[in-house]
């Protein structure tokens, strides 16, 4: 389940297979490493692996992706500034779940900024308070 197709294990995250496979060539500190490793960036090879199912918050890539189901048909913000023509205001762009294809609709909202806290996996736009904004923009080259 972690064999790759090219056999190279990088260091960012595939390394993680060769310490599991041969644990005795490497210290307790880095087999934990590879432990949180794999859980984070290979969630479900980890769960058939292991026999065992990863609770929400040991994993980022799942928690990520369950982030990204939950949010799919919501405006999640891609991009903020502070904004100089709304004070106290954060002017952002956001697209329908998050997605930076450049072919989605993209659209600018205000949003408070002290209400303005990024979570794990993005801001998502409350469409009853956070209202749409047309006015002029921070954004650099800003054409709606």
């Amino acid at each position: 389940m972690l064999h790759t197709r090219d056999q190279y294990y990088e260091e960012d995250e595939r390394w993680a297979a060769v310490a599991l496979t041969f644990p005795d060539l490497f210290t307790a500190y880095e087999l934990r490493s590879a432990e949180s490793s794999i859980k984070d960036w290979q969630s479900e090879a980890r769960e058939e692996i292991f026999g065992t199912i990863l609770s929400p918050g040991e994993s980022h890539e799942k928690d990520r992706r369950a982030f990204v189901k939950a949010h799919a048909n919501d405006w999640v913000v891609i991009s903020a500034v502070t904004s100089r023509h709304e004070k106290g205001f954060v002017e952002v762009v956001a697209t329908l779940g998050g997605k930076r294809d450049g072919v989605r609709e993209e659209r600018r909202f205000l949003v408070p900024a002290e209400e303005y806290k990024v979570s794990r996996f993005g801001f998502v736009i409350n469409v009853g308070r956070h209202r749409v904004y047309g006015g002029p923009s921070d954004f650099v080259g800003w054409k709606g």
